[in-house]
Parts: C-alpha cells; sequence; structure tokens
C-alpha cells in the first residue's frame, strides 16, 4: 500500500458523507491545531483517502486545504461536491471537473464600471488528462441510474468567488456571465483549494456536481431533491479519480525484475577492435559475433538520495540541451531541483518532507518528459520514506 493517500476535501457535511461511505474502516487522524480528518481505504481497493470538511468559503477552504497536503504529502488532492451551474446545456446532476478555476472576485471598480481582474489556476495536465481517461471508461457513476438519466461527465472553467449567486437577472450574476461566460458552474471554495495546491505543489482536481442552475430557485424542493444525488455523483468520480491515480503512483514504484535478462542489458555487447587476437571472456550469452555481459547487478543498500539528485540535475540539463524541455520549463525546474537538494542536505524530517514536496512541484513540470518523470518516481519515494 502507498505510503501517500490522496486527499478528498469537502464544504459541507452532506458532500462529505457521500464520499465517507464509500470508505472503509475510516479512522480519525487529529491535526496539532484541531482540524480533524478520517483516513481510510476505498471500499475494494488499497489505496489510502484522507477526508477532511473545510466548511464554506475560499479562505476556510484554502486553510484546510493547506494543512491536509502538509499533513500528508498526498499523491493529489480532489475537492468534491456540488455547485449551481451557470447554462442550461450542463444538466442537473452532471458532474463538472474544473480545466482552470476563475477567482472572479477580483477586480477594480472605475467611474464606467467594474472590470475583471481575475486570478486563474489551471488543473495540472497528468490529472486532467487520467480524469479525461477515467470519463471515457464510463465506469464510474451509479450502475442503478437508467441510462437516459446517468450523469454526465464534463471538463470547463470553474467560477468561485466569495458570495453565493441564486440569481440569473441581479447586476453580479449578469457581470459573471458577461465576464466568464465559458465557466460551467459557479460556487465559493475552488480557488481557496487551487490556491494552496498551487502554492505546496499538490496536484488539485475541482469536481462538483450539479444541483441547482444558480437562477432564483435554489433551495427549492426540486434543489433539496437534487443535491444528494449530485454529491453522490461528484463522490462517485472522485473515489474512481482516486483509484486510478494510486494505481498509476504504484506502477511508477514498482521495484523493477531483475530476475531475467532485460533487453536493456542484451544490448551491453563487448565488441573486439583487435584483429587477429584472441580475447578471453565470460559472457551470459552470444549471439553471432557479439558477445552479451549479463553480470548480476551489485548488491546495493537504501537510496543515496543527495547523489541521485544530482545525477537527476545532469539528466534534467541533457533534456533540455537535447530539446525535450524549454528554457522557461528548465529553468523552474531547476530552481526546485536546488531547493529539493538543500533540503536534503540538513537531513531532518521537516528538511525531508519540504524536499519530497518540492519533488512533486517538479514532477508537475516535466510531465511532457516521461523519462524524467520516471527517475523521479523513486526520488520522491524517497525522500518522502525519510520524512
Amino acid at each position: 500500500m502507498l505510503k501517500h493517500p490522496v486527499v478528498i476535501l469537502t464544504a459541507l457535511n452532506l458532500e462529505y458523507q457521500a464520499v465517507r461511505q464509500k470508505l472503509a474502516s475510516p479512522q480519525t487522524h487529529l491535526h496539532e491545531r484541531g482540524t480533524r480528518f478520517e483516513v481510510g481505504t476505498v471500499q475494494g481497493a488499497s489505496c489510502r483517502v484522507a477526508l477532511g470538511l473545510t466548511s464554506k468559503g475560499n479562505h476556510s477552504a484554502a486553510v484546510i486545504a493547506e494543512r491536509a497536503i502538509q499533513e500528508f504529502s498526498p499523491l493529489a488532492v480532489l475537492f468534491v461536491g456540488v455547485a449551481g451551474a451557470l447554462w442550461d446545456a450542463t444538466r442537473l446532476g452532471d458532474v463538472v471537473m474544473a480545466s482552470h478555476v476563475y477567482a472572479y472576485h477580483g477586480g477594480t471598480s472605475e467611474d464606467d464600471g467594474l472590470k475583471a481582474r481575475p486570478r486563474v489556476w489551471e488543473a495540472p495536465h497528468g490529472i486532467s488528462q487520467l480524469a479525461a481517461h477515467v470519463a471515457r471508461l464510463d465506469d464510474w457513476a451509479d450502475s442503478s441510474s437508467r441510462p437516459e438519466d446517468a450523469p454526465q461527465m464534463r471538463f470547463g472553467a470553474i467560477a468561485a468567488g466569495e458570495v453565493f449567486q441564486n440569481s440569473r437577472i441581479s447586476a453580479e450574476a449578469k457581470w459573471i456571465r458577461q465576464h466568464y461566460n465559458d465557466a460551467l458552474a459557479i460556487e465559493m471554495e475552488a480557488a481557496g483549494v487551487a490556491q494552496a495546491g498551487h502554492l505546496n505543489g499538490a496536484p488539485v482536481a475541482i469536481i462538483r456536481g450539479i444541483s441547482d442552475r444558480a437562477d432564483g430557485t435554489k433551495n427549492s424542493t426540486d434543489d433539496r431533491s437534487w443535491q444528494p444525488q449530485a454529491a453522490a455523483n461528484a463522490a462517485a468520480f472522485a473515489i474512481r479519480l482516486t483509484v486510478e491515480l494510486a494505481g498509476e503512483q504504484e506502477k511508477a514504484v514498482a521495484p523493477r525484475d531483475d530476475s531475467a535478462p532485460s533487453v536493456d542489458r542484451l544490448d551491453r555487447h563487448v565488441t573486439n577492435t583487435a584483429h587477429n587476437s584472441t580475447v578471453g571472456i565470460m559472457a551470459g550469452s552470444v549471439t553471432g559475433s557479439s558477445v552479451h555481459i549479463n553480470t548480476a547487478p551489485e548488491e546495493s543498500g537504501p537510496l543515496n538520495l543527495f547523489a541521485a539528485l544530482h545525477d537527476f540535475r545532469e539528466n534534467l540539463t541533457r533534456h533540455r540541451t537535447e530539446g525535450e524541455l524549454d528554457q522557461d520549463t528548465y529553468r523552474e525546474a531547476l530552481t526546485d531541483l536546488e531547493s529539493a537538494i538543500r533540503s536534503t542536505e540538513e537531513q531532518t524530517s521537516d528538511s525531508s518532507k519540504r524536499a519530497a514536496m518540492t519533488l512533486r512541484r517538479l514532477r508537475g513540470l516535466v510531465v511532457e518528459c516521461p523519462a524524467l518523470m520516471a527517475d523521479l518516481a523513486p526520488l520522491i519515494a524517497a525522500a518522502g520514506d525519510r520524512a
């Protein structure tokens, strides 16, 4: 079982219960400042989930999200719950995952009106790609639903503000639909969680079930009947995504089987370039005129993280030289790597935790380079083991 869980946060107790009922044997985990989490495993799977309640609002969501990241060093943070739809094309009960989050209350008030100055956080590429894959599998929803009633998975912008929106005719409602007309849903916590993930190097996914239309019908009988179903749909997709996240990480850190000769090892051969000479050699196999050396690997102790990070720096530079990384990405990745090296030198539990978090942030920068991603996986695991 992986050491690091997936953190799932909700704002409402209804949303919390929708996730909790999918966990086996949740146990209370108390943060030193009093925040309570429950840690359990997904029913029928081995992946661990740390579940927490943030309460309403971007500010409290950001604080609890940061506490969760610092406490658990998670594979990812999923913020799960309900939201209002901004357009009729999105049905009640559908699930929206944010491609990006608008903090839409940024602006400047001038004589000729309110000018938008939003902050925007994009979803990490890797988790977006995995979520799209899960959506295509189409096996995440409650199987009891009729095909025509089954929720649809949608990907698009989500607007997060500081005011509860329940109108289509108010000045602010018109302003939001004018300036953020690509947003599919609106709510009050996603910006805080997205910023906490950005500052701490943790991948964040915002997953919202549509329970109303933010059009004046909130708190109606129809809304109260849809809220539990929308929360359940969001929880179902989040749990399915959690299983996939854990599965990918297990593959990344799984030890390689060296019991049989690999292609790489068979490619290593010795060529005799001295003509009319005799060479004596012990070999694992001979193919044609090529001698293949398949000696057993030397016994090795625990990974020397400090040395491995310096080796990774050389690989990073090589990939930049070969054009696989652009200059901006290389510069940011090198900054994070140097920070991880400095933390490793300190050799304390806190510094090891900082190193692990920095390396996870670095992973997001090199996600387009599979070779570097593969090299990073054991380094992240080693840093986490020292924390």
